[in-house]
């Protein structure tokens, strides 16, 4: 389970390689209530409630196979660290294994981050549902595999029947999305604070500080561990201890959200109202997605 260097580098991936949505029967589920629809930011907690979720995104892209940055995964277990990772169905598929590890420890939840991390306000019908209900087939594929693993058999899983968070990739969304999320059953959890760590030139020290100068109790922190949270493990042993010593305590979202009351919006953006949009004109991603075994 340990860490390895050579998986935490994205490489290009063959052409069409896990662009297939495993077919079967999902789990049955309740549409998203009207009062929880909207993107989540944050939540308000109870007076003297020091709680904050630490998520952390696993994006895969079309023609790629993300990385798996094991040493951050390494340094919350050691530190019996509680986390939450938005996993997109692509990268489920092509990291079976850390995928099922993932799911069996009790400490982590797994929330979808779409199929294959597309602007979904550029997605309609077909496209945006399978952009959606993708991530949870694969999910559930590899649940029911897990079950059946000889280690794991006749004992209850740490993971639940279906993933029931969806983060937007790129932090964008639009009323169809929020809307389609929705009514699959998945409440939309964006973030309050962004630590910056997709951009090499985001130190581990500027990783902390980023979270420590704006840390409230309800926090969501956003960071990434495919490969492309550059100096993000190395963050973690700076920010944690220091959280711990302000009396923060790390949850999963779920455990946040069961906390208190969510602050609701009705756009997607990462630090105001509309600096998400351009996405609309930098990103242009367009694959076939294929359904089979």
């Amino acid at each position: 389970m340990a860490a390895r260097i050579d998986e935490k580098a994205p490489r290009r991936g063959a052409p069409g390689h896990a662009q297939r949505i495993p077919e079967l029967q999902l789990q049955s589920f309740q549409p998203v209530a009207p009062q929880m629809q909207g993107a989540i930011r944050r939540v308000a907690l109870p007076h003297g409630r020091k709680l904050v979720a630490l998520t952390f995104d696993l994006c895969e892209q079309p023609g790629e196979i993300a990385g798996y940055d094991g040493a951050i995964v390494d340094y919350l277990r050691a530190n019996d660290v509680r986390a939450t990772f938005f996993a997109g169905g692509k990268w489920l598929v092509t990291h079976a294994e850390r995928s099922q590890q993932l799911m069996a420890d009790a400490r982590f939840e797994i929330g979808s981050h779409g199929w294959a991390h597309e602007n979904v306000r550029g997605l309609a019908g077909a496209r945006l549902e399978a952009e959606i209900r993708g991530p949870q087939a694969a999910y559930e594929a590899l649940r029911a595999r897990l079950a059946a693993r000889q280690c794991v058999a006749g004992r209850p899983l740490a993971a639940p029947p279906r993933i029931s968070l969806y983060r937007f990739p790129y932090g964008a969304c639009n009323p169809a999305a929020l809307a389609a999320t929705a009514a699959n059953g998945l409440l939309a959890v964006q973030w309050d604070i962004s630590t910056g760590d997709p951009w090499p030139g985001q130190s581990a020290t500027a990783i902390a500080a980023a979270v420590l100068r704006r840390v409230q109790p309800g926090s969501i922190v956003l960071m990434h561990a495919n490969g492309r949270g550059h100096n993000t493990a190395a963050a973690l042993p700076l920010l944690i201890p220091k959280l711990k010593a302000q009396g923060y305590q790390m949850v999963t979202v779920s455990e946040l959200l069961a906390a208190g009351r969510p602050e609701i919006v009705s756009s997607c953006y990462d630090a105001r109202p509309g600096d998400t949009d351009r996405y609309d004109r930098v990103f242009a991603f367009r694959t076939e997605v294929r359904r089979g075994p």
